[in-house]
């Protein structure tokens, strides 16, 4: 990929990118990251050893694709002070802010730019993510080449035809860590209740569910296949899925999707 990329913002996620792609083999000379304090820039540079900027406009200049790594709130302000230096350079724009959608974010960086909106999760941070994206009207092959191979340094990616399917990419993969977090954390508590200790109980249940998730993602068979060969008639599994069958954990799951898209 040789490309020069800005990030505007240099947060969690950001740093999780510059590092996949630098992982993947991108060049630190071509990537920059901006802040408005060099102080929230330093270990980042002395980390990735990349180049760091305070001035977003000036960071801009040169760049082949400019990611949008600012919270939602700000985002606004973030980019109508950019429209000048966006509208000469006429980057692709990767935006990774939830809930604005690609024509907002064009507008505000003056209109008629080549737009890609993704939605990556927090496993991303572990090069473990996994993205939806959608290009807006005017982006090129290429560019959605570039935008994917970016995405792509810190997980699987998955290209949506409408933009309105991203929400529900949000509600699914995006908030999704945080339903399997709970899982967790109540599994953890249950097995304290049977008197595991707090260490045991933590480690087990986490190795457990890092197993099922590996080999979930190895197998050929369905999660509903690998449910049923754990579950033996009448046995320990069979009891537990039975309480949460009986108090519609699926229809739940359901509603919770529903409710967070």
């Amino acid at each position: 990929m040789a490309s020069k990329i800005t990030f505007i913002g240099a947060g969690n996620m950001a740093g999780a990118i510059i590092g996949g792609l630098i992982e993947s083999g991108v060049s630190p000379s071509d990537i920059t990251a901006t802040a408005p304090n060099e102080s929230e820039l330093a270990p980042l540079k002395a980390r990735l050893g990349i180049h760091t900027h305070t001035d977003n406009s000036a960071a801009v200049n040169g760049a082949d694709v400019v990611v949008l790594a600012v919270k939602p709130q700000i985002m606004r302000g973030v980019c109508e002070a950019l429209r000048e230096s966006v509208q000469q350079q006429a980057p692709l724009v990767i935006s990774i802010a939830a809930g604005l959608d690609a024509n907002t974010i064009d507008q505000w960086l003056g209109g008629g730019n080549a737009l890609v909106r993704c939605m990556p999760n927090t496993p991303s941070l572990v090069q473990a993510g996994a993205t939806g994206l959608y290009a807006a009207e005017g982006v090129s092959d290429e560019q959605k080449t570039m935008a994917k191979e970016i995405l792509g340094s810190v997980g699987l990616t998955f290209w949506f035809a409408q933009e309105k399917e991203l929400d529900a990419v949000t509600a699914v993969s995006g908030s999704g860590p945080a339903y399997f977090f709970l899982l967790m954390e109540s599994l953890i508590e249950a097995a304290k209740a049977q008197g595991l200790d707090p260490a045991t109980a933590r480690q087990m249940v986490l190795q457990t569910a890092w197993g099922a998730a590996q080999l979930a993602v190895a197998s050929e068979a369905g999660p509903d296949v690998l449910r049923q060969q754990v579950t033996s008639p009448g046995g320990t599994t069979a009891a537990a899925l039975n309480v949460f069958e009986e108090a519609g954990f699926r229809e739940q799951v359901q509603a919770a999707v529903a409710a967070a898209r």
